[in-house]
C-alpha cells in the first residue's frame, strides 16, 4: 500500500440555526458531519456513499476548505490544512482540486471553454500567453476533446462534453487529489460510463487519487478502489469494494446493497426495505443514529453509539453486532 495523501481526523461539520423562538436562548446545530476518519492513499480512489442528506459533499469540500470544518483534522501531505491561513492555501489548491456535479452550472456561459480552462494557469502560473494556449489545447486532447473547442461556449457542448471541459480545468495545475463530487450523477448512463472510464486512464497516465462521492452504488463499485459509507454525517462501513460488496456487514449497507439492481439474476439479494426516513442532523437520534430504521437494533444500540471496529482485511465496521 502507497503511503497516505491526505489523513481526515475526527471531522466535524456543525451549522449554526437561526432561533426563531422567542427567549429561548439555546443554540442549537444541524450536525452534517459528525466526526468521521478516513485515509486516502496515493494513486487510489476512495469512494464516499450515502443517501441524499448524509453529509457526502460537506465532506468534500471540507476537505478544500470552500466550508470551515468546526473541528478535527485534515492532514494532506503532512500538513493540517485546517490550521493555516488562506494565502498558504493558495498553495495547497494547486494539488487539490474539484470536479462539480452540474456540468451545466459550474461553467461560466460568459467564456469560452479556452479561457474556462486557462483561467487557473493564468492565476497560478508564470506561462506565457503562447504556453497557456498550447496548455489548454494538450487538455482538451487529453480529455477527448479536439483544439476548435476551445473558442466555442458551454452552451455549444452536451453534458458529457461539458464534463470533459470541468475535467480538463481540474487538471489544468497537475494536482496530486480530485474530489469528484457526484460528477456522473447530471448525465446519461452511456455518458456516464465513457466518462468513468476517462477518469479511470488519467489517473493511470497522471498518477492522481480520487475522492469520488456518489449515490449509486453501481458508479461507486466501477471505479472505486475502497468504499466509505456514510449514514447521518457518521461513517458506518470502510472495505475494499471486493469486501464490502461481498460481504457487506453493517444492516445500513446490506439495505443499500440490497436495493441495487442487477443484471445477473445470481448477484440479486434479497430486497431490505428501511421502514421511516432519515432522522434530522438538528436532533439525530442516541446511541447509534441509524437504531430507528436497523431491523437487526438491540436495546444497546439505543444508548450507546458504537465505535468502529477492525474486522481484519482492511474492513471497518461501525455496529454493536461485531464486538
Amino acid at each position: 500500500m502507497s503511503k497516505p495523501l491526505i489523513e481526515v481526523k475526527d471531522l466535524k461539520i456543525h451549522f449554526p440555526m437561526k432561533n426563531n423562538i422567542l427567549f429561548n436562548k439555546e443554540k442549537r446545530f444541524v450536525k452534517a458531519v459528525d466526526g468521521i476518519s478516513f485515509v486516502i492513499h496515493e494513486n487510489e480512489t476512495l469512494g464516499l456513499v450515502g443517501e441524499s442528506g448524509c453529509g457526502k459533499s460537506t465532506t468534500g469540500k471540507s476537505l478544500l476548505r470552500l466550508i470551515e470544518p468546526t473541528a478535527g483534522e485534515v492532514i494532506f501531505e503532512g500538513k493540517d490544512i485546517t490550521k493555516i491561513s488562506t494565502r498558504e492555501m493558495r498553495d495547497v489548491y494547486r494539488n487539490m482540486q474539484l470536479i462539480f456535479q452540474d456540468p451545466y452550472a459550474s461553467l461560466n456561459p460568459r467564456k469560452t471553454v479556452g479561457k474556462l480552462i486557462e483561467e487557473p494557469l493564468l492565476i497560478n502560473s508564470d506561462l506565457s500567453p503562447k504556453d497557456r494556449l498550447d496548455r489548454v489545447y494538450e487538455l482538451l486532447d487529453v480529455v477527448g476533446l479536439n483544439a476548435y473547442h476551445a473558442n466555442r461556449y458551454p452552451h455549444e457542448f452536451s453534458g458529457g462534453q461539458r464534463q470533459r471541459v470541468g475535467i480538463a480545468r481540474a487538471l489544468a495545475l497537475n494536482p496530486k487529489l480530485i474530489i469528484a463530487d457526484e460528477a456522473v450523477s447530471a448525465l446519461d448512463v452511456s455518458i456516464q460510463s465513457q466518462i468513468l472510464n476517462l477518469l479511470r486512464k488519467l489517473q493511470q497516465s497522471f498518477g492522481l487519487t480520487y475522492l469520488f462521492i456518489s449515490h449509486d452504488l453501481s458508479v461507486v463499485k466501477h471505479i472505486s478502489d475502497r468504499i466509505a459509507v456514510m449514514y447521518l454525517g457518521e461513517i458506518v462501513e470502510l472495505g475494499t469494494k471486493i469486501g464490502l460488496y461481498d460481504k457487506p456487514l453493517h444492516p445500513y449497507t446490506q439495505a443499500l446493497l440490497s436495493a441495487a439492481p442487477s443484471i445477473k439474476s445470481t448477484n440479486r439479494r434479497e430486497r431490505i426495505v428501511l421502514e421511516g426516513d432519515m432522522p434530522s442532523p438538528v436532533s439525530p437520534p442516541s446511541g447509534c443514529k441509524f437504531h430507528t430504521r436497523c431491523f437487526a437494533k438491540m436495546p444497546e444500540c439505543e444508548l450507546v453509539r458504537p465505535q468502529m471496529r477492525d474486522m481484519g482485511d482492511g474492513h471497518y465496521v461501525a455496529c454493536h453486532l461485531y464486538k
